[in-house]
């Protein structure tokens, strides 16, 4: 397999989004890490997962505190192979052939593809990514130089892999509840205290803490972001032990653990006033990695689907030749390509977002824009990749349902997507801040309804759909607005819901207006299953002419 090459909605984005020198540059690296995501990296996966998982060598031979975290070799030759590709570097530093940076577009392409194959190491990745945004704008040039180097190595230095540790016992998603704490020691800091929920632990080479400085005010505006060095620098641990692993229902490559400091040597990131601002930056990267993972997810289990169906034989007939599961692989085909095209969209945004260093009004409303975009699709995304996961599973039949399958780990691996960097009901909290803070809510309504207005005469039955569905959200959010808070958080998942339909709506329609008969046929059905399913009547003839235009002319 070649999860590149056998993709050419994913080609067809890029080309679309990159110029064309960065393009023809991207095409053929992203051709070969497509090949290695879909061999090398597959099988390494599969052995992670059932029989190379991570281990805590809690204590040496001498029984002294050694917090060694084991990884298998397969796993190891996987992260040297990935990072050297610039999955991270290449966001911050030149690519030598092009002599210029790259960009979050590219990375998060790579992101596609790795998540198809082995969505736990994907996890590192995101964390290392959160790292380099932190020290890049924020740590003050000692502490960039002592880190940053080896966090976007490509090869050329000794690789630090990045973490982030936010969660403890007593807060969870409550982070202003947060007690490890911070002593000014000199140039640096002292921490110690205890995080719950610290992923890459033990095998990153420095992580991003949030703690508590001396004096500092309650809740999260007393928080300050450290960079933590896992070792110092005679090799020695830097005050950290871990109690134990966490044994979790998938993603089984990322070792998580409970972490616990103990006088760590810490460097102080930017402004201590701000360190849950900075961190809260960083989870919205790591909320786009969460969405990228999960349309990963979706697109294996709808192509082991769609393989399965050409291959197993049922009552004498292939089961790709039954309507019911053309009907099915239709409905995943539709809904996967028009939130590929969604988030690649969102990344795009974000991607001029970040680059962007003059800050005005307009920025902020951007910049409000793309975290309401961030939340809304994280949502749906991790949601259907749990779908999609059921759906295989249930077209292989009991086979799906086998380890020697991918489709029980998929199924596995996309339960942590809705839990990771906020659930559905902390997105929703999310949703309501933004509608409060900056009225977000006006401005996503003024660009759909621009949209609508837009000259684009072939799509007008759609058009009209996608105004009665706006014009549903303004009653539901001008509600809302006079609303008690127990009322309001009781609306914000609906209304998350009732966004996310409009803005790919808008999406499906524009990749349509772009594209051929088959991607208005594909808009056809995404408006169908949408919007007007309980009033969709047809026969197996119609269902088969868009699943002969929509799946089998993209099916490897």
């Amino acid at each position: 397999m070649n999860f590149y090459q056998n993709d050419p909605v994913l080609k067809k984005i890029l080309k679309a989004h990159l110029d064309s020198r960065m393009f023809n540059w991207a095409d053929k690296q992203l051709e070969s890490f497509g090949e290695m995501c879909g061999t090398v990296i597959d099988e390494r996966a599969k052995h992670t997962d059932r029989e190379g998982q991570p281990k805590l060598v809690k204590y040496n031979q001498f029984g002294e505190d050694i917090s060694h975290i084991w990884v298998n070799e397969g796993y190891k030759q996987t992260v040297r192979e990935t990072y050297q590709t610039g999955i991270v570097g290449y966001v911050h530093k030149k690519i030598p052939e092009l002599n210029t940076k790259g960009n979050y577009m590219y990375s998060y392409a790579q992101g596609y593809l790795l998540s198809q194959s082995e969505p736990g190491f994907y996890c590192p990745v995101t964390l290392s990514m959160a790292t380099a945004l932190l020290l890049e704008k924020y740590a003050n040039e000692d502490v960039k130089e002592r880190f940053l180097p080896h966090v976007l190595s490509t090869g050329e230095s000794e690789l630090y892999e990045g973490a982030t540790f936010l969660t403890e016992r007593q807060g969870g998603s409550d982070v202003g509840a947060n007690e490890v704490a911070a002593v000014k020691n000199g140039d640096h800091y002292l921490i110690s205290g205890e995080k719950y929920f610290a992923s890459n632990a033990g095998v990153c080479g420095v992580a991003m803490v949030l703690a508590r400085g001396d004096g500092s005010s309650s809740g999260t505006k007393g928080l300050s972001l450290f960079a933590v060095p896992w070792r110092l620098e005679g090799g020695e641990l830097n005050g950290i032990s871990i109690r134990r692993l966490k044994d979790k229902l998938g993603v089984r490559a990322v070792p998580s653990a409970e972490v616990e400091f103990t006088n760590a040597k810490a460097y102080l990131v930017g402004d201590e006033s701000k360190g849950i601002y900075y961190m809260m930056e960083a989870l919205n990267l790591s909320r786009i990695c969460n969405a990228v993972a999960s349309i990963g997810i979706m697109r294996r289990a709808y192509q082991e689907a769609l393989r399965y169906a050409f291959k197993r034989e049922a009552f004498k007939k292939q089961l790709i030749d039954y309507p019911m599961v053309q009907e099915s692989l239709l409905a995943l085909c539709v809904k996967h390509e028009v939130e590929t095209v969604a988030i690649f969209d969102l990344i795009k945004e974000y991607d001029l977002l970040m680059n962007d260093d003059q800050k005005d009004q307009k920025d902020h409303e951007q910049a409000a824009y793309v975290r309401l975009l961030i939340a809304i699709l994280k949502k749906e995304t991790a949601e259907q990749a749990i779908h999609f996961s059921h759906e295989a599973i249930e077209l292989l039949g009991g086979n799906g349902y086998i380890e020697d399958f991918v489709t029980p780990r998929l199924l596995r691996d996309a339960q942590v997507l809705t839990v990771w960097e906020g659930t559905a009901n902390i997105l929703g909290l999310e949703l309501l801040r933004l509608m409060k803070k900056t009225h977000v809510h006006k401005q996503f309504s003024k660009r759909i309804k621009a949209f609508v207005e837009s000259d684009l005469k072939q799509f007008e039955q759609e058009k009209e759909i996608l105004s009665k569905e706006l014009h549903a959200l303004n009653r539901m959010t001008t509600y809302i607005e006079r609303a008690d808070e127990e009322t309001q958080t009781y609306y914000a998942k609906k209304i998350a819901v009732k966004m996310v339909g409009i803005f790919e709506a808008k999406t499906a329609i524009q990749w349509a207006n772009n594209g051929s008969e088959r991607e208005r046929a594909l808009l056809k059905r995404y408006m169908q299953q949408t919007f007007q399913h309980d009033c969709s009547f047809e026969d197996a003839a119609s269902l088969k002419e868009d699943f002969d235009k929509v799946v089998l002319q993209h099916a490897y």
